[in-house]
């Protein structure tokens, strides 16, 4: 089977079903310390058995591709927030938002911030062996509350306008708030004071234009989400002790990896 991960000469690699490297897995109640993403922490969320069967069993996925347009618009906002981040003036949305009083965030880490697959905000959770670790796509500063400010971008093409509410109640944009409260959390462990409110920059590219003539035009809105941190330690300790257990989990009835593994093993 191949799988559609690729290799350093952008080869596709057979899938083996394993991690390729043992520090990739961790083994319950191990002494060393043992890296978890925000996204681990989600599959964890989502279903304890499959990110059971992931991170310790090091039973490993076929991958995913990656989606180029919404990595190439991440990356221009950040350079374009970069130009106001070193001049440290108020971005144009800021002024069109009532965010006159706000500048992006300047601080030495922020690159490697941003970095989630080489860096990302690091914090050891409380007195555990397991290290927390998440990318945030840009963090303001409020000027007059000192308070930071986390934001995320988010890509799409849809012919519906933007909502606030509309899009904050998706069902599938529920992940988009868990990164929230977790860059958040994260955030708070390190000591910054973080305001309640974040920020969703959602661009959402116009598909109702004659043509596409070399260029695509997007909208832009900000979506102010109230994040909630308190809920987030208590789910590390469970996902820990799930970690440490030698019982595989359950299946879980709304996973729809498990429902297809419970088909396949039925059918065979």
């Amino acid at each position: 089977m191949i799988s559609l991960k690729r290799n350093s000469r952008g080869e596709l690699v057979p899938a083996t079903g394993r991690r390729s490297t043992e520090k990739s897995s961790y083994k319950p109640n191990q002494a060393n310390d043992f890296k978890i993403s925000r996204s681990k922490f989600s599959d964890f969320l989502t279903c304890p058995r499959c990110f059971y069967m992931d991170r310790v069993l090091g039973l490993d996925g076929p991958g995913t591709p990656g989606w180029a347009l919404n990595s190439a618009t991440d990356e221009l906002l950040k350079r374009e927030f970069d130009v106001c981040r070193e001049q440290q003036i108020p971005h144009r949305l800021f002024k069109k938002n009532g965010l006159e009083h706000v500048v992006p965030f300047k601080h030495d880490e922020m690159d490697a911030w941003r970095d989630a697959l080489r860096g990302g905000i690091i914090q050891k959770f409380e007195d555990t062996n397991i290290i927390l670790t998440g990318g945030v796509d840009d963090i303001w500063l409020d000027t007059k509350t000192k308070e930071l400010i986390v934001v995320d971008y988010k890509s799409q093409a849809s012919l519906h306008e933007v909502e606030p509410i509309s899009y904050l109640n998706n069902v599938y944009h529920e992940g988009y708030k868990l990164q929230m409260d977790f860059y958040n959390y994260l955030l708070n462990c390190r000591g910054f004071k973080t305001s309640s409110i974040s920020y969703f920059l959602v661009v959402n590219a116009d598909r109702t234009a004659d043509g596409f003539y070399e260029q695509m035009k997007f909208s832009e809105t900000l979506i102010p989400y109230k994040n909630d941190v308190s809920w987030i330690p208590d789910k590390v300790r469970e996902m820990i002790k799930t970690m440490n257990s030698n019982t595989v989990p359950n299946s879980h009835e709304s996973c729809e990896n498990c429902a297809y593994a419970k088909v396949r093993t039925e059918y065979d």
